[in-house]
């Protein structure tokens, strides 16, 4: 990989980490759905000019279905619920829970008849399994169940995005898709935001939605973008892997949450889980040339 391809693929691990943090910032003061909205609205207000000079936005309209779709799985309700999960639960247990998304991707994978199971992915699956257990039994309050849930449906959603995305939306432009995706999430959003809108403005919630917007969305599409074309859709995956790293460092670090022995032992269980039970058979995998 190239000094720029590290440098994007470092600055990605970094710009997905931070949301969780941001996230519990905001809720903190402001209704989760004027979050998701905020971030939304602010991420579409950058990414459409730019999709729009590109001429990548108008070929997506033609799909408005399976885009309202994709919407709905990998931002509306994930962004929401995730929200809400976090007036509940640690910015730190929220990001750790939401790694076992590839697990996850891997079992619908199956279901589908896209992959096949093997010795490897089932240890992988049952390590994974086994790390989100250690977080939940030692972290979670049983009384947190409907976060609990919530966290649960959003893995899900983010794990059917991208299934929609290859077999329905691949041949689309990819910052089209985004600009789109994030309007229709907006236009969703709006009438909730305005009823929930906060009496008053805190300087802390408030930059949290804007790093939430500018950092996490609009910037964080863009290098993504840079960095698939750099080194490649399945190297870039890999960021994947750090970003839970990332999200617990913030935690702990800069929120004073506390490192518990369920991150201790449910970290590394979930991200080995991960990398086994994702990585394709050897004569399966197609390496793409060094960057």
């Amino acid at each position: 990989m190239s000094k720029r391809g590290w440098l994007l693929f470092l600055g990605m691990g970094v710009i997905w980490g931070v949301p969780y943090a941001m996230i519990r910032v905001a809720v903190g003061d402001y209704d989760p759905v004027v979050v998701a909205f905020g971030r939304t609205f602010i991420g579409a207000l950058v990414l459409l000019p730019i999709a729009l000079y590109s001429k990548a936005f108008a070929p997506v309209l033609k799909r408005w279905k399976w885009l309202l779709a994709y919407t709905v799985v990998e931002i509306t309700g994930p962004w929401l619920l995730i929200g809400s999960a976090e007036t509940k639960l640690n910015s730190s247990t929220v990001g750790l829970l939401i790694a076992a998304v590839p697990l996850i991707a891997v079992v619908l994978a199956l279901w589908l008849g896209d992959e096949r199971l093997d010795t490897r992915r089932i240890v992988g699956l049952l390590i994974g399994l086994g790390g989100v257990a250690a977080l939940v039994g030692l972290d979670v309050d049983v009384s947190d169940f409907g976060a609990l849930a919530a966290i649960a449906v959003s893995s899900v959603g983010y794990a059917f995005g991208p299934i929609i995305i290859n077999r329905k939306l691949a041949d689309l432009p990819p910052m089209g898709v985004v600009a789109a995706s994030l309007i229709v999430a907006a236009a969703i959003y709006a009438p909730f935001a305005v009823w929930r809108r906060p009496t008053h403005y805190t300087a802390d919630a408030t930059w949290s939605v804007v790093g939430l917007g500018l950092l996490c969305t609009a910037i964080a599409f863009v290098v993504f973008f840079a960095l698939i074309g750099e080194v490649g859709p399945a190297r870039a995956t890999v960021i994947t892997y750090i970003n839970p790293a990332v999200a617990l460092t913030i935690g702990v670090s800069l929120l004073d949450e506390p490192l518990t022995a369920g991150m201790a032992i449910g970290f590394p269980l979930v991200i080995l889980g991960s990398i086994l039970g994702t990585a394709r058979a050897k004569e399966e995998i197609k390496e793409p040339a060094p960057a």
